[in-house]
């Protein structure tokens, strides 16, 4: 039997015809499923959005149903923990009633004996003073002069040589007064003394204003001692000012110089309330007020 001989040739020309044929399908393959992808792409919004709200529909009952759990558990320890706080504030509130108590005791004791010794001494109190609240309209703060202007005058009982104060302390004296307004002379300004006296050793001074935020002490007694931080009250002497009123705290000694911080903020005034005593007669401590006359 003869053999059949093949030429590699033709081998290679048997193949390449089944070679085309897969490539094709594949190529078409692809064609197709891009196809679909793009389709699926177009249409993948509103099916996502269907599905989204389908779930969201099933679930939300369910984790409604899940939360309410969850915030009353929540709710009940936020409940023990504001309870923890009242107990915390509730044990302060009665230590400080507690204290106050004492105090109170403690007040009503001295009181009595204050009543007591004030028979013994037949001491006459003094008669209470009344004041008048005003608006601050205006400031004359200057180089030379440090003065402010209050909406309450002569109507409102308001007169010459009365203390206007703050809840800090001591703002200055009335020194002019109209109808409807009144000019007050500021503790700062260089026309300003005001008797004053040492909270705690008692002992007595002038406290001359010089335009600048911390006036000086003057007319002290030569062996007084004072440290920083002594508070200074008004004396009362010359009937000028009532006794007691709060003006400032040493800031500074050196040597014979003594500066006092005032109490009250005189650069932020929106309010003053001048007290209302009989008008006083001035006296040598008045000095000049600007405008060069004496008062």
């Amino acid at each position: 039997m003869a053999s059949v001989k093949y030429r590699p040739g033709s081998i290679i020309r048997l193949a390449v015809p089944s070679g085309t044929l897969s490539q094709r399908i594949v190529l078409t393959t692809l064609i197709m499923a891009a196809f679909g992808i793009v389709l699926l792409g177009k249409a993948e919004t509103v099916l996502f959005e269907r599905l989204r709200a389908g779930v969201v529909d099933f679930v939300a009952p369910i984790m409604n149903v899940m939360a309410r759990p969850a915030a009353a558990v929540s709710d009940a320890v936020e409940g023990i923990n504001e309870l923890g706080r009242l107990r915390d504030e509730n044990a302060k509130l009665r230590a400080q009633n507690e204290r106050l108590l004492r105090w109170q005791a403690a007040g009503l004791k001295l009181s009595g004996e204050n009543d007591r010794l004030r028979g013994l001494l037949r001491f006459v109190p003094e008669t209470g003073a009344d004041f008048v609240t005003a608006r601050v309209v205006g400031d004359s703060g200057g180089v030379f002069v440090r003065s402010i202007v209050v909406v309450a005058g002569a109507r409102d009982g308001v007169s010459k040589g009365q203390a206007a104060v703050t809840g800090d302390g001591l703002v200055g004296r009335v020194v002019s007064v109209g109808d409807r307004s009144a000019r007050v002379l500021l503790i700062t300004d260089l026309n300003s003394n005001i008797p004053v006296v040492f909270e705690e050793s008692r002992e007595r001074a002038i406290l001359s204003g010089d335009n600048t935020a911390a006036p000086k002490i003057a007319r002290l007694r030569g062996n007084a001692r004072v440290n920083t931080g002594d508070r200074i009250v008004t004396s009362g002497h010359g009937g000028v000012l009532p006794p007691g009123l709060p003006i400032g705290i040493v800031s500074n000694v050196a040597g014979d110089e003594i500066h006092v911080r005032p109490l009250a903020e005189l650069d932020r005034l929106e309010f003053v309330r001048v007290i209302a005593r009989p008008e006083a007669t001035f006296g040598a401590l008045q000095g000049r007020v600007p405008g060069g006359t004496r008062r």
